[in-house]
């Protein structure tokens, strides 16, 4: 979902936090690892939960995703990955492609923001926490090779997350099913796209009828539950 996060950062940039209190033990939760080599990173990915501080990324957390995977694919260079990214929006699915580059323990993506990606540790044995850095703020994204993971395993990133100060994660919902591999439709190549193809897609999710009906149905569920809570 980072993909799609960043799209809309960089809209919002063209057009123009909450805090946590710090948890016990942060020195241990965010310890970065080694990363063995890229195949340690290759294959695909279930998208678990992400926080982010990042300029404008309240747009996707707002749309409720209900599920995310990735595809990381050795590219011809030795030491990059093409990544392929499919989010399901209110049942409707958007895909994306972009590359990250391995070296010196750290992944360097360019497009569409520049960042460096490190990983955590996790006593979780088939996922990855990918700590985020960019210049408008930061992200933690949490992987497995599974669709759902233990409540242990999903404390353990929450922590970690409270670890950086950064908002409370948005937790994907895989039971609503997830984008087929073949889904590649009006697939955006961050690599390659311009202001113009940004801004398509931003207005291709915000026009869709699914997605404002979605989003006004959730609007009501928050101010519903804000009354009840009075």
């Amino acid at each position: 979902m980072m993909g799609f996060i960043l799209i809309a950062a960089a809209v919002l940039s063209l057009l123009s936090g909450g805090q946590s209190a710090p948890v016990t033990n942060c020195d241990d939760l965010t310890q970065i690892i080694e990363i063995q080599g890229r195949e340690q990173l290759l294959g695909k990915w279930t998208s678990l939960a992400e926080s982010t501080n990042v300029s404008g990324s309240g747009l996707l957390s707002t749309l409720h995703v209900g599920s995310s995977w990735v595809k990381h694919t050795a590219a011809n260079e030795s030491n990059t990955i093409d990544v392929f990214e499919a989010i399901n929006i209110f049942g409707r699915c958007y895909t994306s492609r972009s590359t990250k580059t391995l070296k010196n323990n750290t992944l360097s993506v360019e497009q569409p923001m520049a960042a460096s990606e490190v990983l955590l540790k996790t006593g979780c044995p088939d996922c990855l926490v990918i700590s985020s850095k960019y210049t408008s703020g930061q992200s933690l994204q949490f992987l497995s090779r599974r669709n759902k993971v233990t409540a242990a395993e999903m404390e353990e990133f929450t922590k970690q997350v409270k670890c950086l100060n950064l908002p409370s994660p948005v937790i994907f919902d895989s039971d609503k099913g997830f984008c087929p591999e073949e889904s590649t439709k009006n697939t955006t190549d961050v690599n390659t796209a311009t202001d113009e193809d940004y801004f398509k897609l931003a207005g291709d999710i915000l026009g869709s009828e699914d997605v404002v009906k979605g989003v006004l149905e959730s609007i009501f569920s928050s101010l519903a539950d804000l009354i009840e809570d009075d």
